[in-house]
C-alpha cells in the first residue's frame, strides 16, 4: 500500500487528504490524517495531487527510449502520450519493407529512428513500449498505411486499393490503435481524396475511435481545411479531432462551434507557442517534387533545370517563410548549422534563401526539421482563447530530434500551468486536469486522467506556485520546475525530481 499524505485536490485545493493506493489503484481518499498510516508514505507537503496528463499530440517514437526524454516528460507531470501522429508511422508494415525505411526517412526529423523496430505490425510496435517510465498509445498512421498499400502514388485510391487499405487498418485497431490519423499537408495522406477518407473513417466510427487529423492547412486555409473533416464526419459518422489548431482565434472558435451546431462530434488540441516545427521539404517542396521518394526528390534537387524551376516558379512566393525559419535538425553534412537562422546561413553562404534550403535537403535526402514563426494571424489571446474553449485538450507536437528542437517537448504542459493557470487565470486547476488530462483519456479510450476511488494511479505532485517551463527557443533543452513526484499505476517513477528506474509504463490498447 502507497499513501500520498497531505495533499490537495485539483477540484478542491483548499484542503488536504490522503490518497491511499493499493495494486494500481486508488483506492481511498479521506481527510488528511496527522499520524502514518500503514506501507509507503509519500509526504504531499501540500502540492496539488493531479491525474497524469495525457500529451494529446507527440512525436515521441524513437525518442520515447531516450532517458532524457522520459525526464522531460515527467518533469512536465506527463504520464502518457499519444503516438502515431500526422499519418506517419513505423507501422504497419508487416512485409512492407519499402514502407518502413520510406517511414523512417521521410520523418527522421519528427519520428526519430526506432532503436530496435525494423518493421511490423501494429502488435509488434507496441511490445516495444513496455518497461518504460511513460505510457504510450498509438494512432494508426493513414499514410503508412496508403504507402503500404500503393507507396507514394500520387492520385487517388481505386476501390481496391481502399479495401486493402481497410483490412490494415481493420487489424490496426484489432491490435490497440487508438483511432486513425492523417497529415493532409504530408505526403502520401494529401493525395487522398475524399472517397478514401469516408471509407477509413468508417472503420473508426465502427469502433468507436476518433480521426486525428493534420489539416490540409491552417492559419488562412483553416476555413476549408476544417470543413473537409466536418464534410467527412458528416458523412462516415466518425468522431474527429484536430491536430496542433493554431490561428486567429475568433475565426477557429467560429468554425469548431459552427461543426457541432451541424452535429458533428469535434474536438482539437493546441500548444502554448507562436512558433510551429516540421521538416523543411514540407513548408518548401512542391507536390511535383516527390519526397515520399527521398532518393529521386534529391536527385532532381540536384537537376540544374530542376533546380532553376524551383527558384523561377516556386520558391519566389516564400519570401515571407524564410525570416520566420531556424534549423532544428539537420543530419550529415551541414549538422553545424542547427540552431541558425536560415536567412543568417544564405547570407554567410552568399547565396539567396531558396538556394540556402535547397542544398541543406540535397545533402540530408530532405531530412531536415525546422522551428518556424507562424503568421501574426497567430498570437498570444488566439492561445488563450483555444485553449479555453471546453472542447480543447493539450497537446505538446514536441519533437525532439535534431540539436536545436522547438523547447515545447520540454515545456509545454508547464507553461500551460505557469502562464494559463498561475498568471493568466484562463483555467482554474480542476479545468487544467481536464484539458491536461481527463480530455485526451476520455477521447482516446485510455482509462485515465482521474483522480478518483478505482481511477488507475498516474498521478502528479504539483507545486502550484513554483511549476513553470524554463526551456527556450535559444536553450530548449531545460526541463521544467516544480512537478518532482510522478507515480504511473501507484510506482514511483519520478522521486525529487529525478528517474527512479522503475518502468511500469506500458502500451495502452483498446483491446482486452
Amino acid at each position: 500500500m502507497l499513501t500520498l499524505r497531505g495533499v490537495a485536490l485539483a477540484r478542491a485545493p483548499e484542503d488536504l487528504v490522503d490518497i491511499v493506493i493499493q495494486c494500481g489503484k486508488i483506492t481511498d481518499i479521506r481527510e488528511a490524517a496527522s499520524t502514518p498510516r500503514d506501507g509507503e508514505i509519500v509526504d504531499g507537503e501540500g502540492r496539488l495531487a493531479m491525474a497524469g496528463f495525457v500529451d494529446a499530440h507527440v512525436h515521441g517514437e524513437a525518442a520515447l527510449f531516450d532517458p532524457d526524454v522520459q525526464l522531460a516528460m515527467l518533469r512536465q507531470g506527463i504520464t502518457t502520450v499519444v503516438l502515431g501522429q500526422d499519418g506517419v508511422s513505423f507501422a504497419p508494415t508487416i512485409d512492407a519493407p519499402d514502407t518502413f525505411e520510406w517511414a523512417t526517412n521521410y520523418f527522421t526529423a519528427i519520428n526519430g529512428t526506432h532503436p530496435s523496430f525494423s518493421g511490423g505490425s501494429v502488435a509488434q510496435l507496441l511490445a516495444t513500449y513496455q518497461d518504460l517510465p511513460v505510457n504510450t498509445a498509438f494512432l494508426a498512421p493513414h499514410g503508412t498505411i496508403r504507402h503500404a498499400v500503393m507507396g507514394g502514388e500520387q492520385r487517388p485510391a481505386t476501390r481496391e486499393e481502399v479495401a486493402e487499405m481497410s483490412q490494415l487498418l481493420n487489424h490496426a485497431f484489432e491490435q490497440g490503435a487508438c483511432g486513425i490519423s492523417t497529415g493532409l499537408e504530408y505526403a502520401p495522406s494529401g493525395y487522398a481524396d475524399r472517397t478514401e477518407l469516408v471509407e477509413l473513417t468508417r472503420i473508426a466510427k465502427q469502433y468507436g475511435l476518433p480521426h486525428v487529423s493534420h489539416m490540409r492547412g491552417y492559419e488562412a486555409k483553416s476555413a476549408p481545411a476544417v470543413e473537409e473533416l466536418v464534410q467527412i464526419a458528416l458523412t462516415s459518422g466518425v468522431k474527429t479531432h484536430i491536430s496542433h489548431y493554431h490561428g486567429p482565434g475568433d475565426e477557429l472558435l467560429t468554425l469548431i462551434d459552427d461543426a457541432h451546431a451541424r452535429g458533428v462530434d469535434l474536438t482539437f488540441d493546441s500548444y502554448p507557442y507562436l512558433r510551429g516545427c516540421s521538416i523543411l521539404s514540407m513548408l518548401t517542396m512542391p507536390e511535383w517534387i516527390p519526397v515520399t521518394d527521398p532518393t529521386k526528390a534529391v536527385e532532381m534537387l540536384r537537376d540544374s533545370e530542376i533546380k532553376q524551376r524551383l527558384l523561377t516558379e516556386h520558391l519566389p512566393a516564400l519570401g515571407d517563410v524564410w525570416p520566420r525559419v531556424t534549423l532544428a535538425a539537420v543530419p550529415g553534412k551541414y549538422q553545424d548549422v542547427e540552431g541558425r537562422r536560415l536567412v543568417d546561413l544564405a547570407a554567410q553562404w552568399q547565396v539567396s534563401p531558396a538556394e540556402a534550403a535547397i542544398e541543406l535537403l540535397a545533402n540530408s535526402a530532405l531530412a531536415v526539421g525546422a522551428v518556424f514563426e507562424q503568421p501574426p494571424t497567430n498570437s498570444a489571446e488566439s492561445v488563450a482563447q483555444l485553449l479555453r474553449h471546453p472542447s480543447h485538450m493539450g497537446g505538446s507536437d514536441a519533437i525532439y530530434a535534431g540539436g536545436h528542437p522547438h523547447p515545447r517537448g520540454w515545456g509545454a504542459f508547464a507553461k500551460f500551468l505557469a502562464d494559463h493557470v498561475r498568471s493568466q487565470g484562463d483555467w482554474t486547476w480542476s479545468e487544467a486536469e481536464n484539458h491536461l488530462a481527463s480530455a485526451a483519456s476520455d477521447r482516446f479510450k485510455l482509462n485515465r486522467g482521474k483522480v478518483t476511488p478505482q481511477a488507475i494511479a498516474d498521478l502528479s505532485l504539483i507545486d502550484p506556485g513554483a511549476v513553470t517551463d524554463r526551456a527556450t527557443y535559444d536553450n530548449p533543452r531545460q526541463v521544467a520546475h516544480g512537478i518532482d513526484d510522478v507515480f504511473i499505476a501507484g510506482e514511483h517513477v519520478l522521486a525529487d525530481g529525478k528517474l527512479t528506474g522503475r518502468t511500469p509504463g506500458r502500451a495502452i490498447t483498446n483491446t482486452p
